[in-house]
């Protein structure tokens, strides 16, 4: 069946809260109190190289303050981080059909021309 959103919403959250935790990351950006948009970002491992990798896995910015730089802005913090802690790469994926994210992420990475499949487990 799946967990229900408010679950992993929930669980998120608090991956993204606890002081301990080095895997799951975030950033956001905030204005006069209001959060304006969220970066979430994971390391890990992986084989081929020693540095860890950087899976940015959600990126969003509230409808009302689209088109005003901040999605970039928050890549732009995550690649800084990146380059200070010095992880090997930084990738992500966003939906074929998302023209205006794309348009974004082409000015900061390189596509591959890879297909990607999930299985779902649980």
């Amino acid at each position: 069946m799946g967990q229900r959103n408010e679950e992993v919403t929930t669980e998120t959250w608090s991956r993204l809260c606890n002081p301990d935790n080095t895997q799951v990351n975030g950033l956001c950006a905030i204005k006069n109190g209001d959060m304006l948009g969220i970066v979430h970002y994971i390391l890990h491992p992986t084989t081929g190289q020693i540095n860890h990798v950087c899976y940015m896995q959600d990126v969003y910015v509230a409808p009302a303050h689209r088109r005003k730089g901040i999605g970039k802005r928050l890549v732009e913090e995550v690649t800084k981080i990146a380059t200070k802690e010095k992880w090997a790469r930084m990738y992500w994926i966003t939906s074929s059909d998302n023209i205006e994210a794309k348009a974004m992420y082409e000015n900061f990475g390189i596509k591959l021309n890879f297909t990607f499949y999930v299985l779902p487990i649980s």
